[in-house]
């Protein structure tokens, strides 16, 4: 109390010994101590606003400081990461989305059927473009026809290699002699494999799709599955994303369609649909389509090499980082047995999957939630250092590094390979000899 009594005296600027003569004094005029119990009061308020205030500044101190939410920290790139794994053939694809995310999912759609209520749908759900990914799916497509035509001329000057037996792509100038070969005569080969000249198709995997007029028309049949166009899967969504091609048109919807449950109440009727453009002519090479890009494109000069690589490095990264983006908001479909990929709402009904137990399925396929991998194979091959060097053996093959084949086609022509792509490619192992293999631990 005496401490306090100080502190507010100390304030009001009152000697402490005046308080101590007031106590010792026991007799006090009534004004005089009317004026000391004022200033005392004085004292004290100004003494609690000052802990009150220091209180605040120590609070305010110990709190973090706020972060901006549209600044995202990046995160470093790790050193090494480990190969994408090999799926078993004898086993169904993992959803890419958590099976009691789907199980909730049905459960509300399936309680507003029984109540009556139309599903909530926003564009492209319910048939309408989403104005704001029309310029990102022209970007795409350009980018793809870009893509192609720079493989194309690049394969001219980098020599690629696959195996006949099996999916194995090599880029050297031989191939490498590392015993994966899953082939059906791979036993008589000791597992080597049996190589042969590549192509365009090695390198970027042809994932093609039903061509639609109505993603939310009739559903394709068995009986009618050539009565469509197969067309790639990227060109395919570009054009569900709003691109305007003239071979290939699209129904675009001006009121959006109704949905209670799984059942459509109101598409807009059933329009015919136009014959498939190929029909008279199956072999007409598209700028679009990997058919034939070897001949359509002539060998690039030599110092136009490095521009032609860094190209289509570029259009490489787009191309796979738009299609992440349009499958965000359109709905893609995968077979979760074989590689069958269909862009729309609902998977078609033609039946030739002949993946694992597809007996049971009579040749259906079982459709689900595709991911960016499935439409746009990375198609990992081993990274070579020097590609003039000795060929890649199975006694280092823990100290190699993988590739996208695009990647590793367009670093040995002298473009710049993106950091996101180094971790895989281990580029900081130093590879030794095959009698110094032994002692690594």
């Amino acid at each position: 109390m005496l401490t306090t009594i100080y502190l507010a005296l100390h304030f009001t600027g009152i000697c402490p010994c005046v308080c101590a003569m007031v106590r010792k004094t026991p007799q006090i005029s009534a004004p005089s101590s009317d004026n000391l119990r004022l200033k005392l009061q004085f004292g004290l308020e100004r003494l609690k606003k000052r802990e009150l205030t220091i209180s605040e500044t120590i609070f305010c101190a110990s709190q973090r400081p706020r972060q901006n939410p549209s600044i995202r920290k990046e995160k470093p790139i790790p050193q090494n990461v480990d190969f994408p794994p090999i799926l078993p053939k004898k086993k169904k694809k993992p959803f890419p989305i958590p099976f009691k995310k789907i199980q909730k999912a049905a459960r509300e759609d399936k309680k507003l059927a029984q109540m009556g209520i139309e599903k909530p749908l926003e564009p492209p759900k319910n048939g309408l473009l989403v104005p704001d990914l029309i310029p990102l799916a022209y970007e795409v497509l350009d980018a793809w026809k870009v893509l192609i035509k720079g493989v194309a001329q690049l394969l001219h000057t980098i020599p690629v290699y696959g195996c006949s037996e099996c999916s194995e792509v090599h880029v050297a100038l031989e191939g490498h002699q590392i015993k994966d070969c899953l082939g059906p005569t791979s036993r008589d080969r000791h597992s080597l494999h049996s190589w042969v000249r590549g192509s365009i198709d090695d390198i970027l995997v042809p994932i093609e799709s039903y061509h639609l007029y109505d993603p939310f028309g009739r559903r394709i049949k068995h009986e009618t599955r050539f009565e469509y166009d197969r067309i790639p899967a990227v060109v395919e969504l570009c054009i569900q994303a709003g691109v305007d091609i003239p071979e290939y048109p699209s129904r675009r919807r001006m009121k959006p369609i109704r949905m209670i449950g799984k059942k459509v109440i109101d598409r807009g009727g059933f329009l015919e649909e136009p014959k498939p453009w190929r029909l008279g002519n199956p072999s007409t090479p598209v700028d679009f389509d990997t058919y034939r890009a070897n001949e359509r494109f002539p060998p690039p000069l030599s110092e136009d090499i490095p521009r032609i690589a860094q190209e289509t490095m570029d259009a490489y990264d787009f191309v796979r980082s738009g299609v992440m983006k349009l499958m965000k908001k359109y709905t893609v479909k995968a077979c979760g047995y074989c590689s069958e990929v269909h862009v729309g709402p609902w998977g078609h009904n033609a039946k030739f999957c002949g993946a694992f137990k597809h007996q049971w399925r009579d040749g259906k396929h079982g459709w689900q939630d595709a991911i960016v991998d499935e439409v746009f194979p990375p198609n990992c091959v081993w990274h070579v250092r020097d590609p003039r060097g000795p060929p890649l053996r199975s006694a280092l093959k823990r100290f190699y590094g993988k590739a996208p084949a695009v990647v590793e086609v367009c670093m040995q022509a002298g473009a710049q390979v993106p950091d996101r792509y180094k971790p895989m490619m281990r580029l900081d192992i130093i590879v030794p000899e095959s009698d110094e293999a032994k002692l690594v631990a």
